[in-house]
């Protein structure tokens, strides 16, 4: 029987075999993916995760929606200040108030 052939069935068994799992997700509202620019949005989207020696991948099926993010609301001397406070380069410092969205307390807490 050729391959692309087989029917769901068998192709579970067969996978079975190798020893990969796999598992659909139910009643997933939206899946978001994002990045340091974008966002990723997929409303109902159809999840699978597959595991096979430990590792867990996900399959996502659906209509990605891109949104553009917003830019940190920082300034250059809350940066300095941070590096300042913790003895941090400009980068560590800009990568600390990215992640807490300008917060400088919480980044001085991040980076001490």
């Amino acid at each position: 029987m050729m391959p692309g052939h087989m029917n769901p069935r068998q192709v579970k068994q067969a996978m079975r075999k190798l020893g990969i799992k796999t598992e659909e997700l139910q009643d997933v509202t939206d899946v978001v993916i994002r990045t340091k620019t974008k966002q990723y949005v997929i409303k109902d989207a159809a999840v699978t995760i597959m595991e096979m020696q430990g590792q867990k991948t996900f399959q996502i099926v659906g209509e990605p929606h891109e949104r553009r993010t917003a830019a940190p609301t920082f300034t250059d001397e809350d940066v300095q200040m941070v590096m300042e406070k913790t003895g941090k380069t400009e980068e560590e410092a800009r990568n600390a108030l990215s992640e807490v969205n300008g917060d400088i307390a919480e980044a001085i807490l991040r980076l001490s």
